[in-house]
């Protein structure tokens, strides 16, 4: 799609949300059922377009990307009569006698979905579904950095949607900036920090709602009563999914000075174990998106000591799962997400200064805890704060839909999934339907004599 064409498609996206047509319910549903169809089309291009991008196996392709968004569609579809219904509340019946109160969702109208590129299916495609499902139309950007993959969406929605009612825009970082100086009803953005600032200062212009999911330095703590290797294992699992380019990975990690040396051999053996003796000729270990990041990557691995992995191809996008011993909180490597397959180490001997160390930077966007004391638990939650969290766990609470997901303060704003995609993309309009029948006096002038009576009414 061309900049030259952005505000006349924008003009046709208005034109048909005005004719009403995407409120009805049915309508949507339909929309939400072609969608699942395409996506089922498409799978097999879908798994091409990712090993050439990113070289990323089927199994983590649907796990990670094809098989949330499906599962996603139909829980849109099982639920949306019952979300969409207007939710009765409340009336104080002596201030508004004979009335009724309802919340009625309601679309924002054009809405401006921008994806990255370390899930680009699943981060287009997720929020498509709630902007959908709450009846709005939609102008879909996905990222530049992985151009098979945005290939093949843009040739599936063109396939099954018109383009008055989805539209595509594919191109670089120019269309990205173009489309962000147009009038959006809301925005929802999935990206960095810094260019979150950059969104929500263009949404300012026209007042447009913003969500923004960011992502920076997840913590993971692993204490001295952990269950070694079970964390050893979820924790290698989840740092190196993707190759680490998760906004939610494990960032670094704090572990116990008592149980590091052993914890740091199970992980070692674990990388082994998955990855084997050469992970460069695995097919499980994704490969970095790019040359430049790759290089970025590389300019780590000279802190702290190397544990294990340590191995870098710039030209094949490779960087070995790694892990990095005795890494100082003012190194380079811990002012940054990293968004790659290395693990900084730092040892603690009281849990309190890791909630120093945690406190004093960014809310992140997701927190990790390992122990089996349910008082540490809960004293590690209730002393720290994140957009999410997992006890004895990583990553796994993205994938309960009954669950908002999103970021606080630097992290993020907004929540979706699930039911909480529906209502993000929806606003909630609130309506007081009163009777006519009787017309209580007091509000009205003149008001001598009914401070009393309105003093009564409003207790």
């Amino acid at each position: 799609m061309n900049i030259e064409n952005i505000s006349s498609v924008l003009q046709a996206q208005r034109e048909f949300f005005f004719t009403h047509k995407t409120k009805d319910l049915e309508f949507r549903l339909e929309q939400l059922k072609t969608l699942r169809k395409a996506i089922l089309k498409y799978e097999d291009r879908l798994y091409e377009a990712f090993w050439k991008d990113l070289r990323k196996s089927k199994f983590e392709v649907y796990e990670t990307e094809i098989g949330l968004v499906l599962e996603e569609t139909g829980r849109h579809i099982r639920n949306l009569h019952h979300w969409a219904k207007p939710r009765k509340v409340g009336t104080n019946q002596l201030l508004h006698f004979w009335s009724k109160s309802r919340i009625y969702q309601e679309p924002y109208g054009l809405v401006l979905i921008m994806a990255p590129w370390n899930y680009p299916f699943q981060l287009l495609i997720n929020p498509l579904i709630g902007a959908l499902s709450a009846g709005n139309c939609v102008a879909l950007k996905p990222s530049e950095l992985t151009p098979t993959i945005a290939g093949v969406m843009e040739e599936m929605i063109v396939e099954f949607f018109n383009p008055r009612y989805i539209s595509f825009f594919n191109g670089e970082v120019e269309l990205s900036k173009a489309l962000l100086e147009e009038k959006w009803d809301q925005i929802f953005f999935t990206g960095s920090p810094a260019v979150g600032r950059i969104v929500m200062e263009s949404a300012a212009r026209n007042l447009s709602p913003v969500v923004l999911e960011l992502g920076g330095k997840s913590p993971c703590i692993v204490d001295s009563d952990a269950n070694l290797k079970v964390a050893a294992n979820r924790i290698a699992w989840g740092k190196f999914l993707n190759a680490g380019q998760t906004c939610i990975a494990p960032d670094y990690l704090f572990v116990h000075t008592s149980v590091k040396n052993e914890f740091l051999r199970l992980m070692s053996n674990k990388i082994t174990q998955y990855f084997g003796t050469n992970p460069r000729e695995s097919k499980d270990l994704t490969r970095i998106v790019s040359e430049i990041k790759t290089q970025r990557l590389a300019g780590f691995l000279g802190q702290g000591r190397i544990i294990a992995g340590g191995e870098v191809d710039i030209l094949d996008r490779f960087v070995s799962p790694t892990i990095l011993d005795n890494v100082k909180p003012g190194d380079p490597i811990m002012q940054e997400e990293i968004f790659g397959p290395i693990l900084p180490v730092m040892e603690f001997s009281n849990i309190s200064e890791v909630f120093t160390f945690i406190n004093s930077h960014s809310k992140p966007l997701a927190l990790y805890y390992f122990s089996e004391d349910s008082s540490r638990q809960a004293e590690v939650l209730g002393k720290t704060s994140s957009g999410g969290a997992c006890i004895n766990d990583v990553i796994t609470h993205v994938a309960n839909p009954n669950m908002p997901f999103g970021g606080v303060g630097n992290s993020g704003m907004g929540k979706y999934h699930g039911r909480y995609s529906f209502e993000t993309f929806s606003h909630q309009r609130s309506v007081i339907s009163k009777s006519t029948r009787m017309d209580v006096p007091v509000r009205y002038p003149p008001y001598r004599g009914k401070l009393r009576i309105l003093k009564m009414l409003l207790k």
